[in-house]
């Protein structure tokens, strides 16, 4: 039975039939289709001779009911700034329901009560579903780091006549039926440009490659199609999907195969739908595009509901008091990449754009903001980088205006390196002062603190910390001219970029958090360790702040300040990794870093090895 006949099946077993012409035009498909999709199913006893559904009819929509659903609604919803630190997807809410009630509730009216809800960002904020609905949650711990297929893998044993629904949907028609003919995955009538997906004349599903990778890092996902980038204008996604047990055993091998190979980890769960000619294995079912809508961002609810009380942001009422508008005039809003400490994202008011920084989790125990707002006055006007139109030393809020074109550095760049190592220098001879410094010991054991009395993950960290704490004496011996230093003098925190009517770019320090008094060749260690140098980049870089003129002292100093600041940042990363923050390679590397450079300053201070040869 091919996609029209399942489709004008299902049609007469709702509504009697009346003349080919009237079913034509309920079903969509033209007169010499459902001429011949009846003379079909007639003869193969699914329609009697008054054309209504026979006996084996009714057996087949009872095999094929829908039985299930799993609704995917694990991710952080990043594209949501800036309200989606308070919220998960799932629950904003239109028109007075939160989105996933209003899909359980949808999913019910079709007669489906089994519903799996994957959870994991907020997972808590779920938990009432299971007394009100019924529903069952499975939790998935790695949210941060990977995308939705693994969250439907979670739930693989689940699949059977099983509907897969991403959270962050909202339907003005109930999208669910109670009778299912085929397995199918929803799209819009809608064409939109790099929609990456199409539907060929047989109702095939064709994706082009990298379709279903996510290209943000967006972590556990809440499932929605939409976004995915292609090479071709094609059917929008909408990612909802109906797939029959037949389908599913395919796709439950498919799912765990997938979800067991970190190469997956940024997958849509779609991927396991595909071909390896990029045809989906399962067919298309199109929908009205007013019929759907995808919220992926705070614009686009308050398109949708404009009294929605998750429109509410203190955010957005610091911008609007700010810049003395209203919040409709606040548009264009887009998240920015995630960083390390912070949310940040992008708008735009009277045609000017700016960029707004909300502190990310647990922020408020690593920085204290007034010092940083301190910070701030000690650097204004002196052309390190452009004065926050707005900074908030309470709770960590700050407006910058939006630097078109800007580039970062190259840490293989040697020009880069030697005007960031210029700027920088230039910066230190400035001999700013505040009054708080950064105490880098002591931040070792306050990150330690964090733990709450877990060890470490790991198993030599204590013998690894005695190696970093021997070379402190040597440090504190040395004369050090202790002036304002940036801490996080990274290579993604120096931004190049063209002023108008220069030819030569500008280079702004941006991100000043962590500065504080400090010796200044702290900022040469810090560098080194982001850009994950190896010694011989660590002695190439010290060089070139030097010219060439580093003394053996200095350079040995500089080794320990990289093996302190690595663990330094290793038990921040530790802290950030309880709170669901994953760093991949650089919170391997910080931690060797405590290791390698502490044998190496340890060897260079006892002269025994030169300082430019690798050990």
């Amino acid at each position: 039975m091919n996609i029209q006949e399942c489709d004008i099946l299902r049609t007469l077993a709702e509504e009697p039939f009346v003349n080919q012409r009237i079913l034509a035009e309920t079903t969509g498909h033209s007169l010499g289709v459902v001429n011949r999709s009846i003379k079909i199913l007639r003869k193969e006893g699914y329609l009697d001779e008054d054309v209504r559904p026979t006996a084996k009819a009714e057996a087949l929509f009872q095999k094929r009911a829908p039985r299930s659903a799993v609704i995917l609604a694990a991710g952080f919803g990043m594209r949501m700034v800036p309200i989606n630190t308070l919220v998960p997807k799932a629950m904003l809410e239109v028109k007075g329901e939160p989105l996933i009630e209003r899909q359980i509730r949808q999913l019910h009216e079709a007669g489906v009560f089994d519903i799996t809800v994957v959870v994991g960002f907020l997972k808590e904020s779920f938990d009432y579903l299971i007394d009100q609905y019924g529903v069952k949650l499975v939790c998935n711990p790695l949210y941060a780091s990977k995308n939705n297929l693994y969250s439907l893998s979670l739930a693989a044993g689940r699949l059977s006549n099983t509907y897969i629904v991403p959270c962050d949907l909202w339907c003005a028609q109930n999208p669910f039926h109670r009778r299912e003919l085929y397995s199918w995955y929803m799209v819009s009538d809608r064409e939109a440009p790099d929609a990456g997906i199409r539907v060929n004349r047989k109702m095939e599903l064709t994706a082009v490659s990298g379709y279903v990778r996510s290209g943000s890092g967006n972590g556990g996902g809440t499932g929605a199609a939409g976004g995915r980038g292609g090479q071709w204008t094609g059917n929008a996604p909408v990612g909802i999907a109906y797939v029959l047990e037949e389908d599913c055993e395919a796709l439950r091998d498919r799912l765990r195969e997938m979800a067991a190979d970190s190469a997956h980890d940024g997958d849509y769960w779609e991927a396991a739908l595909l071909r390896e000619d990029g045809r989906m294995r399962i067919l298309a079912k199109v929908v009205s595009d007013g019929n759907v809508v995808e919220i992926n961002t705070y614009e686009q609810l308050r398109e949708l509901d404009s009294e929605s009380g998750h429109l509410r942001s203190d955010a957005l009422d610091v911008i609007a008091q700010t810049f003395g508008v209203s919040k409709e005039e606040i548009v264009d809003i887009t998240v920015l990449k995630k960083g390390m400490t912070n949310r940040s994202f992008l708008f735009t008011v009277r045609n000017e754009k700016y960029i707004m920084r909300i502190p990310g989790e647990g922020t408020d125990q690593l920085i204290d903001r007034r010092q940083e707002a301190a910070v701030y006055a000690a650097i204004s006007g002196k052309g390190l980088c452009d004065d926050p139109v707005y900074i908030n030393p309470e709770n960590g809020y700050k407006i910058t205006k939006f630097l078109d074109g800007v580039r970062t550095a190259d840490p293989e760049s040697e020009t880069d390196l030697a005007r960031c190592m210029k700027r920088l220098r230039d910066f230190h001879r400035m001999g700013l002062k505040v009054d708080h410094a950064f105490d880098i010991f002591g931040q070792i054991d306050f990150y330690e603190s964090l733990w709450e009395g877990n060890p470490s993950v790991y198993r030599d960290y204590r013998s690894t910390k005695e190696k970093v704490l021997a070379l402190r004496p040597f440090i504190d011996g040395l004369r050090k001219d202790r002036v304002l230093t940036h801490i996080d003098a990274v290579p993604d925190n120096f931004l190049f970029y063209h002023k108008e009517g220069e030819a030569e770019e500008a280079l702004q320090l941006t991100d000043w958090e962590y500065a504080g008094m400090q010796d200044p060749h702290v900022d040469i260690a810090m560098f080194c360790i982001y850009s994950l140098y190896e010694k011989e980049q660590a002695d190439r870089l010290i060089d070139l702040y030097f010219d060439g003129a580093c003394d053996t002292a200095t350079r040995a100093k500089i080794y320990c300040y990289i093996a302190a600041c690595g663990l330094l940042w290793s038990n921040w990363c530790e802290y950030k990794r309880r709170l669901g923050v994953e760093f991949g390679e650089y919170s391997l590397r910080q931690y060797r870093y405590a290791k390698d450079f502490s044998r190496y300053a340890a060897e260079l201070m006892r002269g025994g090895t030169d300082a430019r040869q690798s050990i």
